[in-house]
């Protein structure tokens, strides 16, 4: 885990009668998710640890510039999606993810800690996260938004390191993740593993090309199939280059990704 922050921002570390005096003021409350799956061969299967980290940044940020903020414990495992061909992975199920998001939105929401904005780091919790929200806005009439991390830094790395470099080094198991990974967690990561991108072919299925994981190319045309990520790119990496990855893009990305989301809980805690 993290070190301690020299500011309490972690829902864990604040004791009970810190938060009976914290929560009466209705703070921002940031929910980190990720997920538990192959990132690489070179990077470490809990994703999680980014989102938990990009939330902290983020919670420090807003509470120094006068927004208290705070990170409630990180889910560690996302829905299943692609990944469940990945030994060692752990994902749950949709009406398992959902039922615990249903718990953990009633608890807050029962005391009244109505500004909760959702941190997510994984793609494949983004629908089962919009159908507890909305259930949430519908029933009691509190919105709470999500950011989805990673599709934000997708946007803001043709910015920071120009566009073809940017094209060329995203992907699942090369940017955002990798890079970010490098500037907090170097130690977690073995640069020894990083491997050279595809070449030859790209795989077929059904006699039809491969468009991405879970999808088939039919005339131009996109056909989604349940088939999960070993049918395409069994090391986890997509189509970027992870040899492109530095700590220097993670500390340009986590600075960006950090303004971006200390700004929006400003914002969020006047509303």
């Amino acid at each position: 885990m993290a070190e301690k922050s020299p500011t309490k921002v972690r829902m864990g570390e604040i004791t009970g009668d810190e938060a009976r005096t914290l929560y009466a003021r209705n703070p921002v409350i940031l929910l980190p998710m990720g997920s538990h799956e192959d990132q690489g061969p070179h990077g470490p299967m809990g994703d999680y640890f980014l989102a938990e980290k990009m939330a902290e940044e983020i919670a420090l940020r807003a509470t120094a510039e006068g927004t208290p903020t705070v990170v409630a414990p990180v889910m560690p495992f996302g829905k299943a999606d692609f990944f469940g061909a990945m030994p060692g992975g752990i994902a749950l199920s949709y009406s398992t993810l959902r039922a615990v998001l249903d718990d953990v939105f009633a608890n807050l929401l029962r005391h009244k800690l109505t500004k909760l904005i959702v941190i997510n780091g994984h793609g494949g919790n983004v629908g089962v996260i919009n159908d507890a929200t909305r259930a949430v806005l519908q029933n009691d009439g509190v919105l709470i938004p999500a950011m989805y991390l990673w599709r934000i830094a997708y946007g803001l790395l043709p910015k920071l390191i120009g566009p073809e470099k940017a094209k060329a080094v995203s992907s699942h198991g090369a940017d955002p993740l990798t890079s970010l990974g490098m500037h907090f967690f170097p130690q977690n990561l073995r640069p020894d593993l990083i491997p050279n991108p595809p070449t030859g072919p790209k795989p077929t299925h059904i006699g039809l090309g491969f468009q991405g994981w879970g999808a088939l190319d039919f005339q131009g045309a996109e056909v989604t199939v349940p088939l999960e990520y070993d049918a395409v790119s069994p090391n986890a990496v997509g189509a970027g280059d992870p040899r492109l990855c530095s700590a220097e893009t993670g500390a340009l990305l986590a600075a960006e990704l950090t303004r971006i989301g200390a700004a929006f809980c400003a914002h969020f805690a006047k509303q």
